[in-house]
């Protein structure tokens, strides 16, 4: 699938001079979580993440755990994640960032098909492979889901090269080395991919893993096309964030992007 609805939105955005932004917010965290969603669409957000929680997330740092094991702890699950996002229109694409052993349990058929009925653009399966990627992207295809790959700094420009091909909606660049969590610096290795990556492919490029000031993101998308912000909106949210203060935290992040 050359193209989807997240490129085409994404593209449209980049291409008129905004650097992109994309806060993630944890599915089912708190009863008001959609209304997490709709503040981020608000504050300028040009696409959303919504992660669904997973009992073994392999890739999530201390903050994004915790956000889980809370939502989890609360009641949440895949099918009510996706019942509440049916009512959400939040004007941007909607990107579901969830591990594979959750879509495989509830069938890649149905999980795309439920997922697109809920208003889900892009999908974000960060353990599974490039290599088998195939077994689920037809379900993808089909339901108009753009799946995203991720590319991090030890990823060989050979292997980056087959990558940008098979990503869809932007490419994920990963600053760090590691799991997700907010950091006081980003390495110099964040420059050093996004720069390859921009090399690579026209597909937006947008890096996320360690943002945690409006600052660092502004640092980033300069050699970029965007950022994704996570751990550090959750750990507002662990300690107590309306909605209207997460949506005031992106709201900051936006204007130091359109600063430059």
């Amino acid at each position: 699938m050359a193209d989807t609805a997240l490129e085409r939105h994404l593209r449209g955005r980049r291409d008129g001079g905004r650097k992109l932004l994309v806060p993630y917010v944890t599915g089912g965290l708190g009863d008001d979580w959609t209304e997490v969603v709709r503040a981020f669409a608000a504050a300028g957000a040009d696409a959303i993440e919504v992660g669904i929680p997973f009992s073994d997330p392999v890739m999530d740092g201390p903050t994004i755990q915790e956000a889980s094991e809370a939502a989890l702890d609360q009641g949440t699950d895949l099918g009510a994640i996706l019942t509440a996002l049916r009512a959400v229109d939040a004007g941007v694409p909607l990107v579901a960032m969830t591990y594979v052993n959750l879509v495989f349990h509830a069938g890649y058929e149905r999980f795309a098909a439920e997922a697109a009925a809920a208003n889900v653009d892009g999908v974000i399966l960060p353990d599974l492979p490039m290599e088998e990627v195939d077994e689920w992207l037809p379900h993808g295809d089909a339901a108009g889901l753009a799946t995203v790959q991720l590319a991090s700094p030890l990823t060989p420009d050979d292997r980056l090269s087959v990558l940008c091909e098979r990503s869809q909606g932007f490419v994920y660049g990963v600053n760090l080395l590691g799991v997700t969590g907010e950091r006081a610096e980003l390495a110099d290795s964040s420059t050093v991919l996004a720069k390859r990556l921009k090399a690579t492919t026209d597909l937006p490029v947008v890096m996320g893993f360690g943002i945690t000031t409006p600052e660092q993101a502004a640092t980033v998308a300069d050699h970029a096309d965007g950022v994704v912000v996570a751990s550090a909106l959750m750990r507002q949210r662990l300690d107590g964030a309306s909605p209207e203060q997460l949506g005031a935290t992106v709201a900051a992040f936006r204007a130091a992007l359109d600063r430059g």
